[in-house]
């Protein structure tokens, strides 16, 4: 089995989500189906088979987490140093528009671009691995090739 790369954050973010899913989302769809089998015919019972596909989808995340928990090596990028690896937070500078943008690399299972947490097989973040402060890459973007300027590398 593939081991799937964590920080330690989105170990703990994944504990987090299953704990939950376990404690309390699977008891009260438990709770939801078995109000609405009280409603009579489950033939036609709307709340019924929201309810089911609602545990459909909780049952599969339930296992999704356990298998990505099960498979998961956590990083500490903290030990790390020098060029861009796993776990590490760049800072890097468009070279055309001059914007400034941070991310962190890591493991597919925790990538949120939104929260500047970039997917470790992104063409972006494997064009910025092995690379040191102040070197340029190009990346092809589908709105076509982006310069940019590496201007830090933390590993925290």
């Amino acid at each position: 089995m593939e081991k799937v790369p964590l920080t330690r954050a989105g170990h703990d973010s994944l504990s987090q989500e299953l704990k939950k899913l376990k404690s309390q989302e699977r008891p009260a769809i438990i709770k939801a189906i078995a109000e609405a089998r009280e409603l009579g015919d489950l033939s036609e019972n709307a709340e019924y088979h929201s309810a089911r596909e609602k545990q459909g989808f909780i049952e599969g995340r339930v296992k999704e987490i356990e298998s990505l928990l099960g498979r998961a090596e956590v990083i500490d990028p903290s030990k790390f140093t020098g060029s861009v690896k796993f776990g590490a937070t760049v800072v890097i500078v468009d070279e055309d528009t001059d914007e400034e943008k941070t991310y962190q690399i890591v493991g597919e299972p925790e990538a949120d671009l939104e929260q500047g947490r970039l997917n470790m097989k992104s063409p972006l973040a494997r064009a910025l691995i092995g690379k040191d402060e102040g070197d340029s890459i190009d990346v092809r973007t589908p709105g076509g090739t982006r310069s940019y300027e590496i201007l830090s590398v933390i590993f925290a």
